[in-house]
């Protein structure tokens, strides 16, 4: 079984952690999930969910104010980590090296100990620090995955609007998905 640390930042798409949560949750993937205090909040505003939503079979819940936790040691084994949205500061801190809470510090640890770091922006426009810090990252060995979605699939919701960024953290974390067909494929 996967281990996948998923930490919900405090940007705008929490529609995205919701549809990576679901879906990694139905397949037994083990999830460690991280909800920053901002993200508690746009979760709500967004999708009208609380922290309950996630205590779920195979889920471990940690505060991001918490590093006295397994996920924040390099001896803890997992396979990858999702930021699904990362926020801006997020990204900064994570691209100085400035672990001031759980989700920079374990995704410090991902990149040090060279696990899949996939970082989902959600922010537009970009400016020169932001394209730098993710330069930065993505020099790093993370994938910047912005959430970008295609409209080839013709989504009929915002709904298929998301998930089909969730089919492409998906593919990168090499975990199969039938969520949206492959371009030139039927729908």
């Amino acid at each position: 079984m996967k281990k996948i640390i998923l930490a919900i930042t405090g940007a705008s798409g929490a529609i995205y952690a919701r549809h990576l949560f679901d879906f990694l949750q139905r397949k037994g993937v083990e999830l460690h999930l991280i909800i920053t205090e901002n993200a508690k909040g746009i979760l709500k505003d967004e999708t009208s969910i609380g922290e309950n939503y996630f205590k779920k079979k195979n889920v471990s819940i940690y505060e991001n104010s918490n590093m006295n936790v397994r996920i924040a040691s390099g001896s803890f084994r997992f396979d990858s980590m999702v930021i699904i949205p990362a926020s801006m500061g997020t990204i900064g801190r994570i691209a100085s090296g400035y672990s001031d809470d759980l989700v920079s510090r374990a995704a410090d640890v991902a990149l040090k100990e060279r696990k899949k770091l996939i970082i989902v922006p959600r922010e537009t426009p970009l400016n020169d620090i932001h394209l730098n810090n993710m330069l930065t990252l993505s020099r790093a060995g993370a994938v910047i995955l912005p959430a970008s979605p295609a409209f080839y699939h013709k989504p009929k919701d915002i709904n298929d609007m998301a998930k089909f960024i969730v089919s492409r953290v998906l593919d990168q974390l090499g975990i199969e998905n039938d969520l949206v067909p492959t371009y030139g494929e039927k729908t």
